[in-house]
């Protein structure tokens, strides 16, 4: 997923984007740990992925409680 698509998510649909993706990254560990798949790809990109929205959300944040303080 693209940061510019991420960026223009609301922050609901942030937390949800969030959630589904850890979903999938506990599903795909879950299978190659029980030896069904090898997709190292896939888990590498869901981590991104997850740190991709993770840090938008951290970065819409910072702006509403820099804006609070001033």
């Amino acid at each position: 997923m693209e940061a510019e698509k991420i960026r223009n998510l609301t922050d609901a649909e942030l937390q949800h984007q969030e959630r589904e993706l850890s979903d999938q990254l506990f599903r795909l560990k879950f299978q190659m740990r029980m030896g069904q798949t090898e997709s190292l790809k896939k888990i590498r990109g869901l981590r991104r992925d997850i740190a991709r929205v993770k840090t938008v959300a951290r970065q819409r944040d910072r702006e509403k409680t820099a804006t609070e303080k001033k």
